[in-house]
């Protein structure tokens, strides 16, 4: 996977932005970051849960390791030459669903039985 279709999974989320920091492309949600890394570099980091990170890790160690400064939050560093793209948006999803506010990721529904008939009693 090349950075450009990486760049384009983080966009496609719900309110993402991109915003430079730390000169690295920051991939953010109402200003909080999930997944970060440079056009020229080989390999970008997604924030994770401690687990993920740890099966990501021992399932392919070739193409994921914990992230230096944030590993100990979760953030995995992903190379993006082993990355596929049905991975990669899998990690970008979890990612961004992992940063996002709640009311974001899970559309409200009614409740069930919340809708009364017309004249019902109060």
């Amino acid at each position: 996977m090349k950075f450009v279709e990486f760049r384009r999974l983080c966009l496609s989320m719900p309110e993402a932005e991109e915003l430079e920091t730390w000169g690295e492309a920051t991939f953010r949600v109402r200003g909080r970051i999930f997944a970060m890394g440079s056009p020229e570099g080989a390999s970008v980091s997604v924030k994770a849960s401690l687990d993920d990170q740890a099966g990501l890790v021992a399932m392919d160690p070739k193409t994921f390791a914990i992230s230096a400064y944030t590993g100990r939050f979760g953030w995995v560093n992903v190379r993006l030459a082993r990355l596929g793209p049905a991975l990669a948006e899998r990690l970008i999803k979890n990612a961004w669903e992992r940063t996002a506010p709640r009311r974001l990721v899970v559309p409200r529904k009614p409740a069930a039985g919340s809708a009364r008939p017309r004249g019902a009693a109060r």
